[in-house]
């Protein structure tokens, strides 16, 4: 069980929030194999905040998916409180506040990793959600901007004082900003972080590609729960198997054809139903990569499905690869 303030998950893991990925028909795959929670993609809070944008189909939780969390960006403090509260006035059930985007533009505009330079912001912008909203409040950290002793220093001093100020939970990805996606995670880090705050809910990040894998690091780092990013893009099959192993049954080997064809097929429909065709051809295109990893003849798969510039020419590609 993970419990993230007063909600309680029946596993310790969840799909964390991707920018550009975790919209809804991401979250709807991942709750059918097996993930208890999900977040949507990362929100801009100035839109949140904007009375005209946040209503919006775009923005509002489905009926079927909750407990769902909203993933909040910015640098104001008053901004990112008035977008909390505006995203949990629609209907989602936690909120999380992102302070490690490494994307460029994002650190052009100094929101999300830039601000582990300036922890007093971090922890002022923590403050003012948690006085407006009751749901839980999360915040999502790297382990410093850089890999210099000031920005460790940072990073302690932001961890120090959200542990002390009893935030609900922190998922800590291990790696520094500047790292972006490069060299591998750090979950040493994280376990110090455990054991340095017991008493706080730490949920680790990085890495996590293989359901095995992703409950041995959990268990050796101590963290009491996973966030699933980059790992269940195009493979919902480890949302299934981690279930298996919290849950001690055995985990089935990789997912047949038929079980490929069936989740490919079941997620683009549900695409289909948000974007116009020509755009949900070209959006899946990024999840196809993902799914193929998984099939015999992967390059050549790739390339096919790849090539589809409608609905027909995909539809008929994943019937010729995939029975």
């Amino acid at each position: 069980m993970l419990k993230l303030g007063q909600l309680s998950l029946d596993v310790p893991f969840f799909q964390a929030a991707m920018s550009g990925y975790s919209d809804y028909a991401m979250r709807k795959l991942a709750k059918v194999y097996g993930a208890p929670l999900t977040f949507t993609g990362v929100i801009l809070a100035k839109s949140a905040a904007n009375s005209k944008v946040i209503g919006r189909t775009l923005f509002k939780p489905y009926d079927d998916e909750h407990p769902v969390g909203a993933q909040i960006l910015g640098d104001r403090p008053q901004v990112m409180a008035e977008a909390a509260k505006a995203l949990v006035g629609i209907g989602y059930d936690l909120i999380d506040l992102n302070f490690a985007c490494p994307a460029p533009k994002v650190l052009r505009h100094q929101r999300g990793g830039f601000l582990l330079k300036e922890p007093q912001t971090i922890i002022e912008i923590y403050r003012r959600v948690r006085d407006d909203v009751s749901c839980p409040v999360l915040v999502k950290l790297r382990t410093g901007f850089d890999n210099t002793p000031e920005s460790s220093d940072n990073f302690w001093k932001v961890v120090s004082q959200l542990c002390a100020d009893g935030v609900d939970g922190l998922i800590i990805h291990g790696r520094n900003v500047k790292q972006k996606f490069t060299g591998s995670a750090d979950w040493n880090i994280l376990a110090e972080v455990k054991h340095r705050f017991p008493q706080t809910t730490i949920i680790g990040s990085g890495d996590l590609f293989d359901a095995t894998r992703a409950a041995e690091v959990m268990k050796t780092s101590k963290v009491d729960g996973i966030a699933l990013a980059r790992g269940a893009v195009g493979n919902p099959w480890i949302l299934r198997n981690l279930r298996f192993i919290f849950e001690g049954k055995s985990v089935p080997g990789p997912p047949s054809l038929g079980e490929q064809k069936q989740a490919i097929l079941q997620h683009f429909k549900m695409i289909e139903q948000l974007y116009l065709p020509k755009k949900a051809i070209k959006y899946f295109r990024k999840f196809i990569i993902g799914y193929c990893n998984f099939h015999p003849s992967r390059k050549k798969t790739q390339k096919a499905l790849l090539a589809a510039a409608d609905k027909n020419q995909l539809l008929a590609a994943i019937d010729v690869w995939y029975g």
